[in-house]
């Protein structure tokens, strides 16, 4: 449970450092218009609750896929389809930024062994 906290934090400290950096807080906007348009169209045309809708955008965007909730629409199914082809490289783009900002704090904190 510690390691996960510590993950989790430096997670975090990632995020909030990479905020300082344009591209970086852009591509988190992105994100966040990416995941919150996801939501609200499967809330309208699946008739979902919110919760349901933002649980299938994620787990649809990090390619999980559990299964218990599918589009039924012809519509909603052909949005799922262009959703995933921008969505999933948005998602790795900014998950690799936030590595990089991560590994980049990491080395700035740890001294010199050379």
């Amino acid at each position: 449970m510690i390691a996960f906290v510590t993950v989790l934090g430096r997670f975090f400290r990632a995020i909030w450092s990479g905020l300082k950096d344009p591209a970086f807080r852009a591509l988190a906007i992105m994100v966040g218009v990416v995941v919150t348009s996801g939501t609200v169209f499967y809330r309208q045309v699946e008739d979902w609750s919110w919760i349901d809708s933002f649980y299938f955008t994620i787990i649809t965007l990090t390619t999980v896929g559990y299964g218990d909730l599918s589009p039924t629409t012809a519509g909603s199914k052909i949005f799922t389809v262009a959703y995933l082809i921008v969505g999933i490289g948005l998602l790795l783009t900014f998950v690799e930024r936030v590595a990089a900002h991560a590994m980049e704090s990491n080395r700035l904190t740890k001294p010199d062994e050379s």
